[in-house]
């Protein structure tokens, strides 16, 4: 099987994406097909010994689109993520083409209301023929039928083809009715057939409607390109451009033609190109687009280096190992593009209903004239009402709801280090209501630090500090990295250490600045005659209670300090978790560790519920267990031990470490390892739904009322009869309101502004 992803133009709204959806679907060897109508593209999975991708991509212009081909990316685009650069010129040409025809349909239709408007409410006085005057009406109108012909192309020719009804054939059907009825009124007129004058010609309820219509799309289309400008802002991250060394020459290349093993250049200044390993000079590099951290990171030979992040002092050199699509910014875009690609369960109702939507009000149009007619009303008066029915009752804003929300919500999330990696789990998130933290690596570090510090009274604490650190960096032992750890941060500089000597599970000897140095623990202190203070005992018990490993100095035979060491809360951790039962979550914590460990770290962040012991299948039977009480469950973890128990959960949220993203079980991926980003997740999701039903109520309030004026329902009771032109315009803004409304979740500030 192969899967493509098509970047196709002459979309304008929902309803035209499920059509190509449909016909793709249809077609024998095509496994799954989605259109993203927001995005501009389809993926298609199929089988190629069937069908080629020739025939999928004809199938696409049947319908009445544009297949944007690989000619038409621009130059040097990045093989990884070339379709997104497709699609937004084609979108850029879409829109100019749109305004150009906009702009000419509008010239066009100044004289035509003129000769239509201004000679019916005898605000202007001709004395010319009516023959005459229709004449000019139907070559104005004409005009602006030929600016619109996509919609006829679309809406009637591909139906044809394809025998499945559009949005573009309800402006098609009413349009061309108001058009070829009055070409019947003209030639009656010029034939003398009586009660038949220029008042009679409908000629501009079908210029004007498509002068709206234009509008709408045109605005449209400039407001929906607006929702996928994050993932352009993603893209541009990497240069277009990178200096390679080929054959001892320095070669400025288009990104898309390095390869693997190709020395690149980077100087101060720059962004990185590509992913590699550096192979020569040294630098400090801005890498807050990956990680967050505004510090810039120190970097030397052999050490990585990530596309997009900037180089901020010396120049270096470094060998490629992550080109194309296997670079940071091109996986990052991908998960992206397939989380637009999602539709979440909410849309599916929307779905199915634009899916009948057109046939139904074409088939509601027809009974609307036939009942008007039998009523008595008058052949003018029936057509009327119909053609104001077939342009109310669009769909383009009930699809719209969903996917314009979804891209604009996935887009910001990941400028922000969250890879949201489907619709579905903004709604999922939404409604979680129980969150289970892994310990290790998750609300801790992951690694052991030094947390608790106790020094003899007659002894200074650099002293102990420096003599300890030194004597432990000559150990391989975890503890022992901890104790050097502590050293640098407290900038405290090692002395050169002698007689060294390790007993295994016990501690170590060793001689520092000509003191004698015995570390390791309590019981093998003691066991050397060293004399334990009852305060540091009680200390020690204190510190042991938490969970803490105990590592005990003593100098020259006399007892110097103690230290806890343990795997210490990350950042913001309690900070979190408060956060998190504030909002009605229930948080537990879940870990392979000891229950007396567990219990420690779980009541230093907060968390009352603890499940230790719990290997990674156990961790998955649990998270079931929660689910099986009707709860809503998101499991936190670091994506490696951790991954049944994200995959098992409604949410998997999946901490990120580095450029590793691609989380493959998890459902969220938080980037930049902070656990602040789980409430912006969250709070991020529960906007956006609200957007989604704000605009899904208001596509199906606007249906609902629109329809049934248009078809004439207040006109018996209040003489009140809705005008096709009014139809129109109100048709084309409903769809901009709700892409409008979706573009306001760019303005929401909590992702989580407020907690950092």
């Amino acid at each position: 099987m192969k899967k493509e992803a098509i970047a196709i133009s002459g979309m304008h709204c929902v309803s035209c994406g499920l059509n190509i959806e449909k016909q793709l679907k249809r077609a024998a060897g095509v496994v799954s097909a989605s259109v993203n109508y927001a995005a501009g593209k389809a993926y298609v999975e199929y089988d190629p010994t069937v069908v080629s991708l020739k025939a999928i991509e004809k199938i696409i212009e049947d319908a009445g689109y544009t297949v944007v081909t690989p000619a038409e990316r621009p130059p040097g685009a990045a093989e990884g993520a070339p379709l997104e650069d497709a699609a937004a010129v084609a979108r850029v040409k879409e829109m100019t083409d749109l305004k150009i025809r906009f702009l000419t349909a509008t010239a066009l239709s100044v004289p035509l209301l003129f000769f239509s408007m201004g000679m019916h409410s005898g605000l202007v006085r001709l004395h010319w023929p009516d023959i005459t005057v229709a004449l000019i009406q139907m070559a104005l109108t004409t005009g602006i039928i030929i600016a619109g012909y996509s919609f006829y192309v679309r809406g009637i020719f591909a139906v044809i083809k394809t025998k499945a009804a559009n949005m573009d054939t309800l402006i098609a059907l009413g349009t061309g009715a108001a058009y070829i009825y009055s070409i019947f009124v003209m030639v009656a007129i010029a034939r003398g057939v009586a009660g038949y004058s220029a008042d009679d010609l409908y000629f501009e309820v079908a210029g004007f409607l498509l002068v709206f219509i234009m509008l709408g799309k045109w605005l449209e289309a400039r407001a929906t390109g607006k929702t996928s400008a994050a993932l352009r802002l993603l893209m541009n991250l990497a240069p277009k451009t990178a200096v390679v060394v080929r054959d001892g020459r320095e070669l400025a290349i288009p990104l898309g033609d390095v390869i693997v093993g190709d020395i690149v250049i980077v100087k101060p200044g720059q962004r990185v190109p590509v992913g590699g390993i550096i192979t020569g000079g040294a630098s400090s590099i801005d890498e807050s687009m990956v990680t967050g951290e505004s510090v810039p990171v120190e970097k030397k030979p052999g050490d990585e280096v990530i596309d997009g992040t900037i180089n901020k002092t010396g120049a270096f050199t470094f060998k490629a190992t992550r080109v194309g699509k296997d670079t940071a910014i091109a996986r990052i875009v991908k998960l992206v593009e397939e989380a637009q690609l999602s539709r979440a369960p909410i849309q599916a109702l929307a779905d199915r209903i634009s899916a009948i939507f057109v046939p139904s009000v074409a088939a509601l149009a027809i009974i609307v004239f036939i009942a008007w007619f039998i009523a008595g009303q008058g052949f003018v008066f029936s057509l009327t009402v119909a053609i104001t029915v077939l342009i109310i009752a669009c769909p383009c804003s009930l699809g719209l709801a969903t996917p314009t929300a979804v891209m604009v919500s996935t887009g910001m999330a990941a400028r922000n280090g969250i890879l949201i990696k489907s619709a579905q789990a903004i709604q999922t998130a939404e409604a979680v209501d129980i969150i289970v933290f892994d310990k290790t690596g998750t609300l801790t570090i992951g690694r052991p630090v030094v947390t608790d510090i106790m020094i003899n009274d007659n002894l200074d604490e650099r002293h102990v500090i420096c003599l300890a650190a030194s004597a432990e960096s000559m150990s391989e032992h975890s503890l022992s990295h901890a104790m050097a750890g502590f050293a640098r941060q407290k900038n405290v500089a090692l002395k050169p250490v002698s007689d060294f000597s390790a007993i295994k599970g016990k501690g170590i000897s060793a001689r520092v600045d000509g003191a004698k140095l015995l570390i390791g623990s309590q019981d093998y202190i003691s066991g050397q005659g060293v004399k334990i203070p009852e305060h540091f005992l009680q200390k020690s018990t204190q510190l042991a209670g938490e969970g803490k490993s105990l590592v005990w100095v003593a100098e020259n035979g006399a007892l110097a300090g103690l230290f806890g060491v343990a795997d210490a809360l990350k950042d913001y951790a309690v900070a979190v978790i408060q956060r998190l039962k504030q909002s009605g979550i229930r948080v537990l914590m879940i870990t392979g560790d000891n229950l007396k460990t567990a219990l420690a770290v779980a009541s230093s962040a907060g968390i009352e519920e603890v499940i230790a012991h719990a290997l990674p299948g156990e961790k998955a039977e649990r998270i079931k267990a929660l689910r099986s009480g009707g709860h809503t469950v998101a499991m936190v973890g670091d994506g490696i031990n951790d991954a049944v128990a994200l995959a098992t959960a409604d949410l998997g949220i999946a901490i990120g470490s580095g450029i590793d993203i691609a989380v493959e079980s998890a459902h969220i991926v938080l980037i930049r390892d902070d656990l602040r980003d789980v409430l912006s997740a969250i709070s991020l999701s529960r906007y956006a739904m609200k957007k989604i039903r704000q605009n899904l109520f208001w596509a199906f309030f606007y249906n609902i009322i629109g329809i049934p004026v248009a078809a004439g329902l207040l006109y018996p009771f209040t003489g009140f009869l809705l005008n096709p032109v009014l139809a129109g315009a109100a048709m084309a803004f409903s769809s901009v309101t709700v892409v409008s409304n979706s573009l306001l979740i760019k303005r929401y500030r909590s992702i989580d502004k407020d907690s950092r």
